[in-house]
């Protein structure tokens, strides 16, 4: 029995990034990587080699062999998206690493007050406004990203995803119907 069956969650709840307030996730429900890599705003070669690299692993299903296709969660698509962010403010691959450990391990819930902040070497992780000023009267904050904003982004991208597949099928749909 793991953490998360024992607190009624699904037992990969525990291995998430963010868990708050988002949709339950079964093993059936994902997202292909060429959606992930378009919502997360990367490549699907960043996707796959983040994926190999293990810095992302697909938490809906990972590859397992030729052909196979891994599905990322909501989660998944967040974290790709936190990555690129600091990945273009000019943090290292190896720091992106280090605070994407440091988030799992802090097992963050409340993603609207969560911001990253960096002094262009190292992320920190703040969870209220007072860490943001003490951090930034410190003067090592440089910049930050708000984790809400970026969720409240991805969620947006999806939707307007799968919008633009539903028109798709049920034009599909009507073509079908009238050669039939």
């Amino acid at each position: 029995m793991t953490a998360g069956d024992a607190l009624g969650e699904p037992p990969f709840a525990t291995e998430l990034l963010f868990t708050d307030g988002l949709p339950e996730m079964d093993d059936d429900t994902g997202y292909r990587g060429a959606v992930a890599a378009r919502a997360a705003g990367i490549t699907y070669r960043q996707l796959d080699y983040w994926a190999r690299t293990e810095l992302v692993v697909p938490t809906v299903r990972g590859a397992s062999g030729s052909g196979s296709q891994r599905l990322y969660g909501f989660r998944d698509i967040l974290v790709l998206k936190l990555v690129k962010r600091l990945l273009d403010t000019g943090i290292s691959l190896q720091q992106i690493r280090t605070a994407v450990d440091q988030l799992r391990a802090a097992g963050i819930r409340d993603l609207a007050g969560t911001t990253l902040m960096s002094d262009g070497a190292s992320v920190y992780l703040c969870t209220s406004n007072d860490e943001v000023i003490d951090l930034v009267s410190r003067g090592q904050g440089v910049f930050g990203i708000a984790v809400g904003k970026v969720l409240r982004e991805v969620e947006s991208t999806l939707v307007d995803f799968e919008s633009a597949t539903e028109a798709v099928d049920e034009l599909a749909a009507r073509r079908a119907a009238r050669t039939a």
